[in-house]
C-alpha cells in the first residue's frame, strides 16, 4: 500500500460523517449518564429541617411532610416544665441542610411521668437532712406535718395522704408532706402501765407468815 493510498480516507466525505456521527452519540452517552446521576442523586436538591420543637407529633408529620422529609420518634425524655408528647429535639438538627425524602428522628417529652423511689429518711433523718434528701431527690415539699415525738426528728413521709413505706415510688417532682416531731413527749398508753404493773406483781414473792 502507497501512501498516497493510505492517506486517500481523508477524501472520503463517508469516512467523516460517520465519524461526526461517533462522536456525537458519545457525547450524548456522556451527557445522558450525567444527568441520570443528577437526577438519582438529586444532585443540588437541599431541603432545610425545619424547627418542630415544641410541637405535638402530628403538627410535626404535617410540616415534615410539606417538605418532603419523614418522620418517626426514637427517643422520648422527661422535661416537667414541657407538654407530654411535644417535641423536644430532632436528628438532624434543625436547620441542616438534607436530602428530601430524609428521615427526620424525633425525641418526645413522655407520655407518662416516671416513677422515682423517694429518699429513706423516716426515723433516721433530723427535718434539714430530710428536706435536703427530698429535694435533691427532684421532689417538692409541702408544710412540715408535725406530730408528738423528738424535736425536729423525721418519722415518715406522706404523698397524697398516705404514709409511704420504704421503697414506695412516685410520680418525680410529686409534692411530699414531713411527718416531723413537734418537742412534745409521745403520749403513754394506759392500758401498758397497767398491764406492766400487774405483770410486776405477778412477779412479787409471796410474804412468808408461818413463823407467826
Amino acid at each position: 500500500m502507497t501512501i498516497k493510498e493510505f492517506f486517500s480516507f481523508k477524501a472520503n466525505k463517508y469516512f467523516w460523517l460517520n465519524l461526526m456521527a461517533m462522536v456525537a452519540v458519545v457525547c450524548l452517552l456522556f451527557f445522558g449518564v450525567l444527568k441520570w446521576l443528577d437526577s438519582y442523586t438529586r444532585h443540588g436538591e437541599a431541603v432545610v429541617v425545619p424547627n418542630v420543637k415544641g410541637m405535638t407529633i402530628d403538627e410535626a408529620e404535617m410540616l415534615f411532610r410539606n417538605h418532603g422529609l419523614v418522620c418517626v420518634v426514637s427517643d422520648s425524655s422527661y422535661v416537667k416544665n414541657k407538654p407530654a408528647g411535644s417535641i423536644l429535639d430532632v436528628t438532624p438538627s434543625v436547620g441542616q441542610k438534607v436530602k428530601e425524602g430524609r428521615i427526620i428522628y424525633l425525641t418526645i417529652n413522655t407520655l407518662n411521668i416516671p416513677l422515682r423511689p423517694v429518699p429513706d429518711v423516716a426515723d433516721n433523718s433530723s427535718m434539714r437532712q430530710a428536706q435536703a434528701k427530698i429535694l435533691a431527690a427532684g421532689f417538692k415539699l409541702s408544710e412540715n406535718e408535725m406530730i408528738p415525738g423528738e424535736k425536729d426528728w423525721v418519722y415518715g413521709v406522706k404523698y397524697m395522704g398516705r404514709q409511704l413505706e420504704m421503697g414506695d415510688k412516685v410520680p418525680v417532682g410529686a409534692t411530699l408532706t414531713l411527718l416531723v416531731g413537734d418537742g412534745e413527749e409521745l403520749p403513754v398508753d394506759n392500758d401498758s402501765i397497767q398491764n406492766a404493773d400487774s405483770i410486776m406483781d405477778s412477779h412479787e414473792s409471796p410474804v412468808d407468815d408461818s413463823w407467826f
